[in-house]
């Protein structure tokens, strides 16, 4: 089917103590793959004052040409295209002050604005969506504080993280998948990896039925002010090997907020997940 089709149809109907400020994320939603059909929502607060700050914006980075699965934005999933399922679930969030999309691509940009998204051209430069969002922040007219890259289900306070997101419990058939980002954190909810590998990895080279792995579900919130710093990081040995772009934010010694959430996580990172996303939304009676 071509995607193009779909949307014509659409549219016709350094360290982390200098951000130390205090920051709280309450958000909910539903994923279904890196790009998502969730509600969200977000608060921060401001330091000491203890006031909330509703300077809020919902950034979905999206870009056609994946190694993996090019034109994955603009695939069909139940007769929309992804990305307009995204933006359209993000639209629910009655705080968000502004939702929009990232992108380098004028096909994802003209299927975006026939279902009435606003649009941001990015640069093909960009390495990560983590970069996208920055310099689609750096375009806003206004200023916020906290940026939401793709959706995120919750998000809680961290005084000293710079980062925040989120995990669920990992299935046994999903173990060696390496489009399955896995997730290791401390006894504080701070992430110390994460790798396309299983971990952590036994002396057996099993998958251990005890034990809680952790599954990256590949959403996440910034702070505005090293949201910019970002891009400035040199590329990191450990984020170059996974091809993880959390990873260059460990190795360069910040703190990443990691929130568990009771999600039965579908990702959509081959052309063989939308069959699988679809049987999901259908047995659940979403559309």
């Amino acid at each position: 089917m071509n995607p193009m089709s779909i949307c014509s149809s659409s549219s016709s109907g350094s360290s982390s103590s200098s951000y130390s400020t205090t920051k709280a994320w309450i958000v909910h939603g539903i994923v279904v793959g890196a790009a998502v059909a969730a509600a969200i929502g977000a608060r921060a607060y401001l330091g000491g004052s203890k006031k909330f700050r509703s300077r809020v914006v919902g950034i979905i980075p999206a870009r056609f040409a994946s190694a993996r699965f090019q034109g994955k934005p603009l695939v069909p999933i139940l007769g929309k295209p992804m990305i307009q399922r995204t933006w359209e679930r993000a639209k629910l969030a009655a705080s968000l002050d502004h939702v929009v999309v990232a992108t380098d691509d004028e096909k994802i940009a003209e299927c975006c604005r026939g279902f009435g998204a606003d649009v941001i051209m990015t640069s093909e430069s960009c390495r990560n969506g983590t970069e996208r969002c920055n310099e689609a922040l750096q375009k806003l007219d206004k200023k916020y504080d906290i940026i939401i890259d793709g959706v995120v289900k919750a998000l809680q306070a961290a005084p000293d993280a710079v980062f925040s997101t989120s995990v669920t419990s990992l299935k046994p058939e999903d173990a060696f998948d390496p489009n399955r980002v896995k997730c290791v954190v401390d006894n504080r909810g701070y992430a110390i990896y994460f790798s396309r590998g299983l971990i952590p990895h036994n002396k057996s080279g099993k998958v251990n039925p005890q034990f809680p792995y952790l599954l990256h579900l590949g959403i996440q919130s910034y702070d505005s002010k090293f949201l910019k710093i970002y891009p400035e990081l040199q590329p990191t040995p450990l984020q170059l090997e996974e091809d993880l772009e959390q990873l260059k934010v460990l190795e360069n010694g910040y703190k990443m907020k990691v929130i568990k959430v009771d999600h039965e996580a579908h990702g959509v990172d081959t052309p063989e997940d939308v069959e699988k996303i679809e049987s999901f939304m259908h047995e659940r009676n979403l559309s």
